[in-house]
């Protein structure tokens, strides 16, 4: 986590970054208003929103089933990479990916 900031009674300013990142970062919100509210987990219309990179897929993903997170599709071999979808606390669908490296030809 790179900040945790209450803002008011009802709204915090989240923002993590996996550990040792000098890049992207993400900002956590929850929804404020009914309208928000009734777009979570179809912000896709019902496509996996965001990818969760790893390097190491089965230690994380038997991290994240102990901690209760809800996966929605079986880890399975692709021919990019090992894969799971996930839902996050609102719903969401995220894909677990450990990406196969490419040999370089």
């Amino acid at each position: 986590m790179v900040e945790d900031t209450r803002l008011s009674e009802d709204k915090r300013w989240v923002l993590v970054a996996p550990p040792g990142s000098e890049g992207a970062t993400l900002l956590l919100a929850r929804a404020a208003t009914s309208e928000q509210e009734s777009r979570i987990g179809n912000q896709t219309s019902g496509r996996v929103f965001l990818f969760l990179y790893t390097d190491d897929f089965w230690r994380d993903y038997r991290e994240m089933t102990a901690k209760g997170v809800k996966v929605t599709r079986a880890p399975r071999e692709e021919t990019y990479g090992t894969v799971a979808v996930f839902l996050d606390l609102c719903g969401s669908q995220w894909d677990l990916l450990q990406r196969k490296v490419q040999a370089i030809s």
